[in-house]
């Protein structure tokens, strides 16, 4: 089954419908997070991206399932890049623990939760699935048994299980990096000299050696799973052997889809797991990579402090096409928060306007949902929804329709009225003078007055239904 919607595929480096192998419904997989840690705006933009291809599909009556795997497993140190050491060498989410003298299981649940609170207050919906690394061992497990079994996987000097990444001719295809031409101790992979038969095996499982905390028993000795080996194992489950389209960030394109790729297809025998691998690109912030050492690292929890919407993020997010490498600032922010403020005020406006026209209406809402079927071409349709704003030509209540239909996708929830915001004895003394000189004509001092409350960040606007006003951020 076919759908209308038009993405990029990573691995063809072409634009592709995307479809339902099994003519039934569209079978998504997206990495989800690694709960050590609070998911920063960055992570969440790429979940945003899963939000918004679901949305779109759902506007067309396309049914989807949707798997996200939870990593609560101890493997994430990201330490070694290029064999050198950059940060200790202690797993991140033990590390978190042994620094709070909690379990590290509990160090997961909290973040896990938090995860799940950030993605409600973004108007993300929930996937259909979200398994847990640490109650899925035994999928793992079976899929490393299955790997060893088929010559794709060997036990190391180690004792720990590796990939083979000889015995899977096509590595690369999704990156463009080729076996031949990676150096040892390539990002992730790093591990002491000689355990590996080639430098550019990955682990798939890891032996415990001395540690005790998050380890299980398996044929191998106890240990705990490397980093790729989950996705394939959940996602081979959840979504029976095949995966119509895979999302992710662009930096797991390499080498955390690469290697999943690889141990997937050698599970079905050389048969391709995924149709469609879908990227979203890099984001920044105020001009930097937005990481814990340079000191920029923004959360939905730091929006909040502010008194800004969430959803004035998700805004921003939309804005930007989601394979181009966004700059994000606070200017940005507030202004998308005014700017959700200002659009929310519309659709109150317009509800009691003149009478929507339903041939206009339904004109306009396909016309944008053919925007976002084009390979997700969001800034195109805030492009035409603020012209639509402006028309003249078009009903009030035809524009109401066509925002709040459209809103099915953006995820903005426009039809929210805004909170009563407590104001200043002189900003209210300021708004009743001026709606006085309004009634009595004396258009110069309405302009004074307004000028007078622009400066106490207060903007004012004149509708058919009299004086509105917002906060200017």
């Amino acid at each position: 089954m076919k759908t209308s919607l038009r993405l990029y595929d990573t691995k063809t480096r072409a634009v592709h419908n995307v479809a339902a192998a099994n003519d039934k419904h569209v079978k998504i997989y997206c990495c989800g997070p690694t709960v050590y840690r609070d998911a920063h705006v960055g992570n969440l933009r790429t979940f945003l991206l899963s939000d918004l291809i679901v949305r779109i599909l759902n506007f067309r009556d396309v049914p989807v399932y949707v798997v996200q795997n939870i990593t609560d497993v101890g493997h994430m140190n990201e330490n070694f890049i290029a064999g050198n050491i950059v940060e200790s060498t202690e797993d991140k989410m033990l590390e978190e623990a042994n620094r709070r003298h909690i379990p590290a299981l509990a160090i997961a649940r909290e973040f896990e939760a938090k995860f799940h609170a950030d993605l409600a207050l973004l108007n993300i919906s929930p996937a259909n699935l979200y398994p847990r690394a640490s109650e899925t061992i035994d999928l793992m497990i079976a899929a490393i048994t299955k790997l060893l079994a088929s010559g794709n996987a060997y036990q190391g000097t180690d004792e720990s299980i590796y990939f083979a990444a000889n015995s899977f001719p096509d590595y690369g295809a999704i990156s463009g990096n080729r076996l031949g031409a990676l150096k040892p101790g390539h990002r992730y992979e790093y591990v002491d000299d000689g355990a590996k038969k080639f430098h550019a095996d990955w682990a798939l499982w890891k032996r415990a050696h001395n540690r005790t905390e998050m380890v299980w028993e398996t044929p191998w000795g106890d240990g705990f799973p490397g980093w790729h080996i989950e996705c394939s194992a959940m996602s081979m489950e959840y979504l029976q052997g095949h995966v119509d389209l895979h999302l992710g960030g662009i930096d797991l394109r390499f080498p955390h889809h690469e290697n999943e790729r690889a141990q997937s297809n050698s599970l079905l025998a050389g048969k391709e797991a995924v149709d469609h691998w879908v990227h979203g690109e890099h984001l920044l912030f105020e001009g930097r990579k937005m990481s814990k050492s340079a000191g920029n690292v923004v959360l939905v929890q730091d929006l909040l402090e502010r008194g800004i919407d969430p959803l004035a993020l998700r805004l921003c997010f939309l804005e930007n096409r989601y394979r181009s490498q966004m700059d994000l600032t606070w200017d940005a922010i507030i202004a998308a928060n005014t700017m959700i403020q200002r659009w929310r005020g519309r659709i109150s406006e317009w509800k009691n306007g003149s009478p929507s026209d339903e041939v206009l209406i339904d004109r306009e809402v396909e016309s944008l949902i053919n925007d976002f079927e084009n390979d997700l071409d969001t800034p195109k349709v805030f492009q035409r929804l603020r012209a639509l704003e402006k028309d003249l030509e078009l009903t009030t209540n035809t524009k109401r329709e066509v925002f709040l239909r459209i809103d099915q996708v953006l995820g903005l929830d426009l039809e929210r009225p805004e909170a009563l915001t407590e104001i200043s004895a002189e900003v209210s003394q300021l708004l009743a003078a001026r709606e006085q000189a309004r009634a009595d004509k004396d258009f110069a001092l309405s302009d004074e007055l307004r000028d007078k409350l622009a400066l106490l960040k207060i903007e004012v606007r004149d509708t058919a239904e009299g004086q509105k006003w917002d906060r200017i951020y």
